[in-house]
């Protein structure tokens, strides 16, 4: 154990006692050896950070976004610190001139933009919880966010107006007031007014509170700044309660981070705003960047043109999901295979001599000056030229890819791990340790973790490679599931959030995640998917005896392994003409297509979403039992053993299936 070089140890493994799994050892960060970094006196709450940034850099530029002059987008136009906050301030003297009091539910739905982190920055100042709506979560969830949490007034992009029209009636017991980031066109006006509730063009909300003061409440770090729903397994989504002091707090864990590995944030910093502030990523990582007096760029909201918001706004930081780097990777592959045969020469050989060198140790620009200058400055250019932190988080990054960019970008490419229950950062991997490739890195700073036993699913974290549910503890964690104290108790125990992932302790002190407690797992486009849920309604295809669903988060789609009915399958064979015995009909591709046609039919009579959908799969004759170990005396799947037993199948289905495009 001595030799996890980025951990210290604050408390003993525990053995298995009372009913309880072993645990193994508390372990926190090696940056925080000598305790946690404590927040900047008189900061707090979140409003605090803005304020205490626009008095020390009142005329940085803090929000951009394109010019659009004749359709055409132009540079970035800036507001600056001081400019924004005096708009805040409007804002908020608007919000309250409307009744709404402190401790009330704000709505924010749409798209991010310099009216998104206005309408926070609002919040945050009169002490009201920020509520973020989102669609993928499903049709109803934005109806059932507004009426669980309770929202009085809704910020809405000008196109998500008639989405929030969806929601009528049902929302309108609490939703009086609607404020559009841009104009609201007269139909869709007397619509809303039909059902009593007030609705306002940005630009009349801001008149609101033209003459208007209101003292702003005393916020104390206990205080819900945010509420942020996220997917359950099934059923609704939970409304995730975050304090001011999880946010306050992860901020100084990360802060204190990069002063260590010598990536220190400075108020010259500039990052794109594209992963939707929606979600705890992006969230937190504005509130760093506002923090530092750096800037904040829009994209606008177009992924086909996002290569091209990022040449003209040249961030420094580039925070991305899986998919997207994924798209980067395979646009470079795609230029390099196509250059011709010395170009391509010329890359591999640059390639393979730096990435040799940065195995031996070398920092990545340090690795090969020569290659950065001649090969890889084309790709840190296609990137604006001033990237110098790639970070990917949301959703594991294949290896190949994170080593890829490591070597031709030019950038650290770290990746993270954390949950919104815990406030987004929890592990993040250091720069220009190689051998972190392919693991989430060390804790932050900020927070302690052990490894819980999972003893049912063969994981042991007493064992020489330690594995086992990750739990955290600390500041940043979050204050329950709102109006859901019944799950609350099931995920946080003695102060420890069990986050339902499994990890497996590396010897350099860095976490790789391994497997999900639970059988929820996420789509590399960061999707969750629910299998158990989905088993049940493919179950009802009567073709079919048994199903095992199958995704990974490598993959944007699922496959799965069925044992048809032996009956029906006989019966459907001779209507069409098809001989052979059960299991050669198990082989047979029209019988798949049947199969597979059967369930996408049932899929989309239960309005399953595309990506739950199955798109490949295996007909077993042989049906799932205990010899093999693949379920339980009370019938219940072994994932695991499933997958370890089907592996060649499930690794040949995603090799053969034509993959659906991005």
């Amino acid at each position: 154990m001595a030799e996890r070089k980025y951990l210290v140890e604050v408390e003993k493994a525990k053995e298995a006692s009372a009913g309880k799994p072993s645990t193994g050892p508390v372990y926190r960060s090696l940056f925080a050896k000598d305790g946690f970094p404590p927040p900047v006196p008189g900061l707090e709450c979140c409003w605090d950070i803005f304020r205490m940034s626009v008095e020390k850099n009142p005329n940085n530029p803090m929000l951009g976004r394109r010019e659009i002059v004749n359709d055409k987008a132009g540079k970035y136009v800036w507001k600056t610190y001081k400019q924004v906050y005096d708009m805040v301030v409007q804002v908020g003297n608007s919000i309250r001139s409307c009744g709404v009091e402190p401790g009330a539910k704000c709505g924010i739905y749409g798209a991010n933009c310099a009216e998104w982190v206005m309408s926070m920055e609002a919040c945050n100042a009169h002490g009201l919880y920020c509520v973020p709506l989102y669609d993928t979560l499903g049709a109803d969830a934005v109806k059932f966010i507004i009426c669980h949490s309770e929202i009085s007034i809704t910020f809405v992009e000008e196109k998500k107006i008639t989405e929030l029209l969806k929601t009528f009636p049902n929302s309108t017991q609490y939703m009086k007031t609607i404020v559009s980031f841009g104009k609201v066109a007269s139909k869709e006006k007397e619509e809303i007014e039909k059902f009593g509730l007030a609705v306002y063009s940005w630009d009349e909300f801001l008149n609101l509170g033209e003459n208007k003061q209101y003292e702003l409440p005393v916020k104390k770090k206990e205080d819900i700044c945010t509420i942020m729903y996220t997917s359950g397994t099934t059923g609704d989504p939970k409304g995730v309660l975050i304090s001011n002091e999880s946010i306050v707090t992860l901020l100084a864990g990360v802060k204190r981070l990069l002063e260590s590995v010598n990536e220190a944030l400075t108020s010259k910093d500039v990052f794109l705003s594209y992963l939707p502030l929606a979600h705890i990523f992006d969230r937190v990582i504005e509130e760093l960047f506002i923090q530092h007096g750096a800037s904040i760029g829009f994209w606008r909201g177009d992924v086909k043109l996002l290569l091209e918001d990022i040449g003209e706004l040249k961030p420094t930081i580039f925070c991305a999901v899986p998919r997207v780097l994924d798209r980067v990777y395979s646009g470079l592959q795609q230029k390099v295979s196509t250059g011709g045969f010395l170009k391509k020469t010329l890359f591999n050989i640059a390639y393979s001599h730096k990435f040799n060198s940065m195995k031996k140790g070398f920092a990545h620009d340090e690795a090969s000056p020569i290659c950065d200058k001649i090969v890889f400055d084309k790709v840190r250019q296609g990137l604006g030229g001033n990237v110098r932190l790639i970070l990917s988080g949301a959703a594991p990054l294949s290896n190949h890819v994170e080593a890829f960019l490591r070597v031709v970008s030019c950038a650290h490419v770290l990746q993270g791990y954390g949950l919104t229950e815990t406030c987004a950062g929890t592990f993040v991997s250091l720069p220009n340790e190689l051998s972190m490739l392919g693991t989430v890195g060390p804790p932050v700073p900020n927070v302690d973790v052990f490894l819980e036993s999972v003893p049912e699913m063969g994981y042991d974290a007493l064992s020489s490679t330690p594995r086992g549910e990750i739990c955290v503890r600390g500041k940043t964690v979050f204050s329950g599931y709102y109006k859901r104290e019944d799950l609350t108790k099931e995920v946080l125990i003695d102060g420890w959030f069990h986050t339902g992932d499994i990890g497996e302790w590396q010897p350099d002190g860095s976490m790789k995640i391994i497997d999900r407690k639970k059988n929820i797992f996420k789509l590399s486009q960061g999707e969750y998917v629910a299998v158990e849920n989905l088993e049940n309604i493919y179950s009802l295809v009567s073709d079919i005896d048994s199903i095992w669903v199958y995704g990974s988060s490598f993959e944007s789609y699922l496959v799965a392994v069925a044992n048809p009915n032996q009956q029906a399958l006989e019966h459907w064979a001779q209507e069409h003409g098809i001989s052979g015995d059960f299991k050669s009909l198990c082989e047979n591709l029209e019988a798949k297509k049947f199969i597979l046609g059967e369930l996408t039919k049932i899929g989309k009579e239960k309005k399953l979403k595309g990506f739950e959908l199955v798109r490949d799969i295996h007909l077993d004759p042989e049906p799932f039992d205990m010899e093999r170990d693949l379920i339980t005396p009370t019938y219940k799947k072994k994932r695991p053993q499933l997958l370890k037993y089907y592996q060649n199948v499930i690794d040949n289905m995603y090799k053969s299936s034509s993959k659906p495009s991005a």
